[in-house]
């Protein structure tokens, strides 16, 4: 049963082509990536002389690619150095992807959610509330500390009530709620380059669209899978700790093509 809801509204969603009639992994033994270059290693672009294991919390490193530099970390956030790496580069009149622009526009569940929509990405249903939500839904906090990394599935009004009351410091912040529907199964994925690691055929084609809008070389993708639709949730820094062996393999040749600046 869906309660009822204040504050303003937006929202929808899209269906994609129907998927593919089994799940297989996106990379293969035979797979096209960066082949590593035997006399280059990976080190932190800010400081090539100290030695640090691949993708450290606060490792920073450049990819050229195209005549464009990459700018490739763990957390893009706000204020962060690699936030500021790319703002210095765009005002030095240098080509870098991610931009400062699409990092801010990522990490807010909101804004992340409706540029996706307009490039044709499916996105779950959304809105934003100060008080109540449907259930069940997942629910995002939006005020200046929040993260889409924390983030809540409630499926009962007591649950909702407590995320609720904590997300928005008692009713002093909105939240963006998604609601979900029923069956609907929550996932997640690492994305390198818009490359997903040992997942389904679909998830791989999100995590594409969502390269390509914006180019964020490595993001946790949260998605919902209704029936035969998969739809973005959010976007967040990646927790290096917990790549697999596959993925930080893919990471690691993309980043043999390292530039120190």
């Amino acid at each position: 049963m869906n309660s009822p809801f204040s504050g303003s509204h937006r929202g929808g969603s899209i269906s994609v082509p129907p998927a593919p009639g089994s799940c297989v992994p996106l990379i293969r033994p035979d797979a096209k990536l960066p082949s590593p270059r035997a006399d280059s290693q990976a080190q932190p672009m800010r400081n090539p002389a100290r030695r640090e294991p691949l993708l450290s919390r606060d490792a920073l490193y450049a990819i050229r690619r195209d005549h464009v530099l990459h700018v490739v970390s763990a957390n893009y956030s706000y204020k962060t150095e690699p936030y500021y790496t790319i703002l210095r580069l765009e005002l030095e009149g240098k080509a870098v992807l991610p931009s400062s622009a699409s990092v801010i526009d990522a990490y807010v569940v909101p804004v992340c959610l409706e540029r996706a929509h307009l490039a044709g990405i499916p996105v779950c249903e959304w809105g934003i509330s100060q008080v109540y939500t449907p259930l069940p839904a997942i629910l995002y906090g939006l005020n200046y500390y929040a993260t889409a990394l924390e983030y809540a599935v409630v499926r009962d009004t007591l649950k909702a009530k407590e995320f609720v009351k904590h997300i928005t410091n008692r009713g002093k912040y909105p939240f963006c709620y998604q609601k979900l529907p029923e069956g609907a199964e929550i996932g997640s994925c690492t994305a390198i380059f818009g490359r997903t690691a040992g997942r389904c055929s679909r998830v791989a084609e999100l995590a594409g669209q969502v390269y390509e809008l914006f180019h964020i070389p490595l993001v946790t993708i949260v998605y919902v899978r209704a029936g035969e639709r998969y739809l973005l949730s959010s976007l967040s820094p990646v927790k290096s700790s917990q790549l697999s062996e596959e993925e930080r393999a893919i990471l690691s040749a993309y980043l043999s093509q390292q530039e120190f600046l």
